[in-house]
């Protein structure tokens, strides 16, 4: 499905671009910006570029529901599921907890997958096309919008409509 971010379902103080496709943080808060398409059923693959890197901050990257908390990191509250990077490493977060970090971590010009399975009810994260540890989150069941939260010194280009990769998991 190709989506763009949507300036009115997301939290303030972030800058789009004309097109919707990118989003830059201006403030030390994390504020969540969500996609404009909710997913409930098949297969769903999207890829941001990080355009703008500061290496002290972690911006986070995942699907929300409809009525995320928008003013704090992706997966701190139990509406966000997320993958939280920073240029070492990441984590995956969801409802305040964070869980199997990964070795790998993003700089400018790097690009982090995000794939959404509903077919089989799981969420995993690619970085420069390679997977980013195991399977993120299972179970997920209702109607997912591709999100991300960034703060100052983050800028973020989403590229939607792609195919998943072939390595993905399907169980």
């Amino acid at each position: 499905a190709w989506f763009t971010f949507d300036s009115i379902l997301s939290g303030p103080g972030l800058q789009y671009s004309e097109d919707s496709a990118t989003v830059t943080g201006e403030g030390w808060e994390h504020r969540v910006a969500l996609g404009s398409v909710g997913f409930s059923r098949g297969i769903h693959y999207w890829e941001f570029t990080i355009d703008k890197y500061d290496a002290d901050t972690d911006p986070a990257f995942g699907v929300a529901r409809i009525d995320v908390t928008r003013d704090k990191m992706l997966g701190k509250d139990d509406k966000g599921w997320a993958m939280y990077i920073d240029r070492q490493r990441s984590w995956f977060q969801h409802a305040g907890g964070h869980e199997q970090r990964v070795e790998g971590g993003i700089s400018t010009g790097s690009t982090v997958g995000v794939l959404l399975d509903l077919n089989h009810h799981i969420l995993s994260f690619y970085v420069n096309e390679e997977p980013q540890g195991a399977v993120a989150f299972r179970d997920l069941y209702g109607v997912f919008y591709p999100a991300v939260s960034i703060n100052r010194g983050v800028s973020v280009t989403l590229h939607t409509a792609l195919d998943a990769p072939s390595d993905s998991e399907e169980t």
